[in-house]
């Protein structure tokens, strides 16, 4: 891995700096953290924005439809579009880091031509549907079933924890295809389009007070079977894929995220006074080294993806166990530098408190991420 910067990488961050410099004044405000539907409209816009740029997709290959920048150049480009507090993914983040990869990298060339241009450009949103209530953490043991019927298949269950469901058109679902067989042989990777007959969706609201999630049940949805990613049967392996990238690469944006904050927990520890304090102090000193060491992690995975073809390997597992623990850690240490103001739910911090708290457990808990770690990367056997 090659930490050092070209000439080239350094004229691509001039390019982007000088764009964002441009743009970003003229954005309108954000909308409420509670407004889905006008965070979905912000979202795509500005995503449609990074489009006519010719940002959209920068690390995606190109024959999926992206700019098949380096490694770095992506990192270059998340780097700079943090600093400069420009929009995240937002609503887009499913179909943009999940299932958009996993499209590209499965998908046939209709489903690549299909769903792969719509992403990119913000016209359509992506949520996942893989948790189940009954469950848990066994992603495995899903139970909504799809029966074949000639050229479409005919689903009937439930989902749980379906991110931005409420505002989304298409759902990347798992489904058991195949009830006879081993648990993790009998599960299919389908496309669902939101609208279709039999589909109902009931928002959840959070801790923080939103509504990102919901429950999505579904009574005799049916879906082409072209709309099936991989053979019939194998959607596990396609799973997998798609979670190399939940894993492996998604976070990647949020950890330039956190050392900016660390930095702002710095500067008002020194304002109010408590950077007296030299065990917050040693706090602050800690993070600053864990997080260091995520974004080294970050572009080892995001290197080891380019070489490996575009996905991700287990090593995501390594990081977002890792990174899960360390943001909580930064927002419980944001609690200590406001001081009574940790009590005041409008402030960003305490609000990204109670949001880190949700990282142990989504995108695989943290349990499970030490289970991979064990058995496929230190090669320990697996427990009983």
């Amino acid at each position: 891995m090659d930490l050092t910067y070209t000439q080239e990488e350094e004229d691509f961050r001039a390019r982007l700096r000088g764009w964002l410099g441009t743009v970003l004044p003229g954005l309108p405000a954000r909308p409420a953290a509670t407004d889905w539907p006008g965070r979905r409209a912000y979202d795509t816009a500005w995503q449609r924005m990074l489009y006519d740029a010719g940002y959209a997709g920068l690390h995606w290959p190109e024959d999926a439809g992206g700019q098949g920048a380096t490694p770095t150049q992506h990192l270059i480009f998340l780097e700079e579009t943090e600093r400069a507090g420009a929009p995240y993914v937002g609503a887009n983040f499913v179909g943009l880091l999940h299932a958009g990869p996993t499209l590209a990298a499965e998908g046939t060339a209709d489903q690549r031509a299909r769903w792969l241009p719509p992403i990119l450009r913000g016209d359509e949103i992506w949520c996942q549907g893989f948790s189940e209530p009954d469950a848990g953490s066994d992603l495995a043991a899903l139970r909504t079933r799809a029966v074949r019927d000639g050229d479409t298949y005919v689903v009937s269950g439930a989902k749980i924890w379906t991110s931005h469901a409420e505002v989304a058109d298409w759902c990347e679902l798992l489904v058991r295809t195949d009830p006879a067989a081993p648990k993790h042989r009998g599960i299919s990777w389908l496309a669902m389009p939101m609208d279709a007959p039999g589909v109902t969706v009931r928002p959840l609201r959070t801790l923080a007070g939103s509504a990102e999630f919901a429950e999505v049940f579904l009574d005799e949805v049916r879906i082409p079977a072209a709309h099936r990613v991989g053979a019939e049967n194998d959607g596990w392996r396609v799973t997998m894929v798609t979670l190399s990238f939940e894993r492996g690469t998604a976070f990647v944006g949020e950890v330039v995220a956190c050392r900016r904050v660390l930095g702002a927990l710095a500067r008002a520890a020194r304002a109010n006074g408590r950077w007296d304090d030299a065990v917050l102090r040693r706090r602050l000193g800690r993070l600053h080294a864990q997080f260091a060491a995520l974004w080294r992690l970050t572009q080892w995975n995001v290197s080891e993806a380019q070489q490996g073809g575009g996905v991700p390997g287990t090593g995501g597992s390594v990081f977002k166990l890792r990174y899960s623990q360390a943001r909580q850690e930064l927002y419980d240490t944001a609690a200590e530098v406001l001081g009574a103001g940790a009590l005041d739910a409008d402030h960003e911090w305490v609000a990204d408190r109670l949001s880190s708290l949700s990282y142990t457990i989504a995108a695989g808990t943290s349990q499970i991420q030490q289970n991979i770690v064990a058995e496929r990367i230190l090669g320990l056997p697996k427990g009983r």
